[in-house]
């Protein structure tokens, strides 16, 4: 317990030294880097070394001489704090060179020590044992990372990017402690072991409070809009730590409300299964039809959050029913998932950062032909794509193939659980094609082919602080993908407090391991052995070079290559109803024609539909009571008066 708290006691001091130092920047940059990277790697050796006695991991404090903030580490806190310690010392090592304007050291400090407070939050968040704790570490988090959003806060776009995640994040903090508002009234109690004497009737109630106000920090549809607009406002290695860690501590909190509350009703999985599906296929969709390389990555996380609810809602229908193979290997691929989507989505955010960082923009019709002048950078980012499409012999295939076999187990039934697992398994399948369509196009127009731009041109490979970070998690995608066996059986040793692990037939869970492991290492043999035939056949050819072929032009551009739009434009259409998509088009129509243009934007329905259904109306109706705003100081003592005297009267009533 001490060193724990001396780990993260290591990270928030390590994250005020720059405020303090920020007039000499590679001072404070050595400084912040040895002592982020001290205070993590203790706080994983703390973990480690307390595998066999978790739950002497548990402390408390009083706050106020009235109150407690008690918190503990179990099998699922361990599980979430994995990702916390592993991406974000790779995160400051890869900050160390991303920040290098010497005229913003003062505003580096401040997201230095930000970014170290976001870290020890989170880690606290999945450790409070009750409400108090939970809900003091949560606003502590919320508020860090609002602030490491906006970052370049004198840029419109990111003071809006920041509004309205600020705006997301309080009103899902208002639902949670509404439901925490719930349980407390029935147990007179802030301690989560006091949850599951809640009556059944509210115990839903609870759930769907607790549900909608954790999807708003994850990412679920349509809580998600706040997504796409913060990750692009962010600095690359932020969006890293947002998408890949900080965005599944609402993942945790449903878990650990589940969990608690130790409701079995069908419906709560069910409902969770339904928005995991909407939220990975549209995600994916909307993905497909965004330009800028880091909104695009943005609503794979939508993509990706939705997989792992679809994974947790197989598992809790599996619980309902009793059926310990579906809930055990559908919560252990959500758990797996959550896992390796921290380490390949950090990857993608990390390749888009030295990316953006070298063109100077984030739209990918402006960049082209990076692999040549980036290898490293074009090579780790393709691994990333590999892995988030969840091909063989990489990570993301594992958790979704226990998610698939999961699912599977549902056909045995005839009723709707029936139909929820079909649907599931087209819906990964839709998920899986969509998202390998999506990146053959990002891998393509950004690496391939020639540069777009001058800037794309005079491209050069980052320094080692922003390709190793890149280099370790392309290894573990891959180290995942071909042993997987220890760490599926991490995955069912972190859901001990969701199924009890004796349940599950652990020689099923070493068989489907083994065959994982089998089918990966199969696959990379055989592109490996085809590469090496390649080769043998033109060793002794002689190989040409020559231009691309201009269709008849004889003096192609780079502007003839296909771009984001054209190479996404049939599969978008195919989804339609699901996508707003707006063209201009001026068509060549005259003898001399003028310029000709085309552009296509993909709207999201959900932003569209709260932006017209829920703010505008509000806007309106709060537009008519701005005579109460007049400025007038005696009557705004007169409001108060007048508040506390009704109140008053309310409470002797």
């Amino acid at each position: 317990m001490n060193i724990f708290l001396l780990s993260l006691a290591i990270v928030v001091a390590g994250g005020a030294i720059p405020l303090f130092t920020h007039r000499k920047m590679m001072l404070t940059k050595w400084v912040y880097l040895a002592t982020t990277l001290i205070g993590c790697i203790t706080g994983l050796l703390a973990l480690f070394s307390s595998v066999e006695s978790l739950g002497e991991m548990a402390w408390s404090w009083s706050w106020l001489h009235a109150f407690t903030l008690a918190f503990s580490c179990d099998h699922l806190s361990f599980f979430f704090l994995l990702p916390i310690f592993i991406i974000c010392p790779l995160a400051a090592i890869y900050s160390f060179s991303y920040f290098d304007k010497t005229e913003n050291s003062l505003r580096m400090a401040v997201s230095f020590f930000c970014t170290n407070i976001l870290i020890a939050s989170m880690a606290l968040v999945t450790m409070a044992a009750n409400i108090l704790a939970f809900a003091l570490v949560w606003e502590i988090m919320s508020l860090s990372s609002y602030v490491l959003v906006m970052y370049d806060y004198e840029k419109a776009i990111t003071r809006t990017a920041g509004y309205l995640y600020f705006l997301f994040a309080q009103v899902g903090a208002l639902l949670i402690f509404a439901a925490f508002g719930v349980i407390f009234s029935h147990t007179g109690s802030m301690s989560f072991d006091q949850f599951a004497t809640v009556p059944a009737e509210a115990k839903l109630v609870v759930f769907f409070l607790a549900f909608l106000g954790f999807g708003s920090k994850a990412g679920v549809l349509p809580l998600h809009i706040w997504l796409p607009h913060a990750h692009p406002a962010a600095p690359s290695h932020i969006s890293a730590i947002m998408s890949g860690v900080m965005i599944k501590m609402g993942i945790y909190g449903i878990f650990r409300v589940y969990v608690s509350l130790g409701s079995t009703e069908l419906v709560i999985g069910q409902a969770v299964l339904v928005f995991g599906m909407v939220s990975g296929v549209l995600g994916v969709l909307y993905a497909l039809g965004k330009h800028n390389l880091k909104r695009l990555l943005a609503y794979h996380s939508v993509e990706n959050i939705g997989i792992i609810l679809m994974g947790a809602g197989i598992g809790m229908i599996g619980v309902s029913h009793d059926n310990v193979v579906m809930a055990g290997f559908g919560f252990a691929g959500s758990l797996l998932h959550v896992l390796n989507h921290s380490i390949f989505k950090s990857l993608l955010f990390f390749g888009a950062g030295a990316v953006i960082k070298e063109t100077g923009t984030g739209h990918v019709d402006q960049m082209g032909g990076l692999m040549k002048r980036m290898p490293v950078t074009g090579r780790t980012f393709l691994v990333g794509s590999v892995s988030i499409s969840g091909l063989p012999p990489f990570n993301g295939f594992i958790s979704e193939f226990l998610i698939y076999f999961a699912a599977f187990q549902g056909l045995a039934y005839t009723n709707v659980t029936m139909i929820l697992a079909i649907l599931a398994i087209i819906s990964l399948a839709v998920i899986g094609g969509l998202a390998s369509f999506c990146f053959t196009k990002v891998v393509g127009i950004v690496f391939l082919g020639e540069a777009r731009t001058a800037l794309a041109e005079e491209a050069s490979e980052g320094n080692w602080f922003l390709t190793l970070p890149m280099g370790i998690l392309a290894g573990a995608c891959l180290v995942i993908g071909l042993f997987p066996g220890n760490f599926i059986n991490l995955a069912f040793w972190g859901l001990s407090e969701l199924i009890p692990s004796g349940q599950v037939d652990k020689a099923a869970i070493g068989t489907i391991g083994a065959n994982l492991a089998l089918a990966s290492r199969l696959f990379l043999f055989i592109f490996i052995v085809l590469v090496f035939v390649r080769k043998l056949l033109y060793r002794s050819k002689v190989v040409s070079q020559g231009p691309t072929w201009g269709c008849g032009f004889t003096r192609p551009t780079a502007r003839i290559q296909y771009t984001g739009t054209s190479y996404a434009r049939s599969v978008v259409n195919f989804f339609r109803p699901f996508a707003m998509v707006r063209e201009t088009e001026v068509r060549l129509e005259k003898i001399f024609p003028g310029r000709t243009v085309y552009e296509a934007r993909v709207d999201d329905i959900a932003e569209v539909g709260i932006h017209r259904g829920v703010a505008l109306p509000l806007l309106t109706l709060l537009g008519k009571f701005r005579w109460i705003q007049h400025g007038n100081v005696q009557l705004y003592i007169g409001y108060i008066i007048v508040t506390i005297s009704i109140l008053l009267l309310v409470s002797f009533i």
